[in-house]
């Protein structure tokens, strides 16, 4: 649990603090696109499946799809890995890259399949009890065909082509209620998509500032 004194240094900060999420189903280049994002913001890294507890990775390689209740904690201790990169003097933090340990953080990029409403929900939390921290989904929106695909070509990864069917048989598409999503395709190559990444988290980053200014 986060210390008091933790959250109060988080709560007076009068600078905005994002945490990009980008999620999308296995195969969408999560990870790529994220470390790129990661790299081009000079901001902390933490990687979703790096975090699944060892009966969820034992599931997922057996071709069984996890429930909610497989994904609840780890949803719950993503955002907690999220806040605790916000904040150096947080314990027990686990970041999978971070150009600058040591200093504050204008934000974090996390990636997490966050298919449904209600996972993305569990995230959104962060903001709530710290007005100035912003959560931004980046939607890396895919076609089925083109994800097993991918998927197909894939060597040791514990995600099989089944587990990509499962997937998208969840996977709820942002409403237009979720303005804090933020859609990008991955049909290109992965220079186009990245490029389209960056594009749309800059595209925020003047929404914001017309907004304050």
């Amino acid at each position: 649990m986060a210390s008091v004194n933790g959250d109060e240094r988080l709560a007076s900060s009068t600078k905005p603090q994002y945490i990009w999420a980008v999620f999308g189903p296995a195969g969408c280049g999560k990870s790529t696109i994220g470390r790129h994002l990661a790299d081009q913001l000079a901001l902390p890294y933490i990687e979703g499946d790096e975090f699944h507890p060892p009966s969820n990775i034992e599931k997922m390689a057996a071709g069984i799809p996890l429930t909610d209740a497989d994904r609840w904690d780890w949803l719950i201790l993503l955002r907690e890995q999220s806040l605790a990169a916000l904040d150096p003097t947080r314990p027990n933090t686990t970041i999978t890259s971070d150009p600058a340990p040591s200093k504050p953080k204008p934000g974090v990029v996390l990636t997490c399949s966050a298919l449904k409403r209600k996972y993305r929900d569990v995230i959104r939390i962060a903001a709530y009890h710290h007005p100035h921290i912003r959560v931004r989904f980046v939607y890396l929106k895919a076609d089925e065909e083109l994800i097993l695909g991918r998927v197909r070509a894939r060597q040791g990864h514990f995600m099989k082509e089944t587990m990509v069917k499962s997937q998208f048989g969840i996977l709820e598409g942002p409403a237009v209620e979720e303005e804090d999503v933020l859609s990008v395709d991955v049909a290109g190559t992965t220079e186009e998509v990245q490029a389209k990444a960056v594009e749309a988290v800059e595209r925020e980053f003047g929404k914001l500032a017309r907004t304050m200014g």
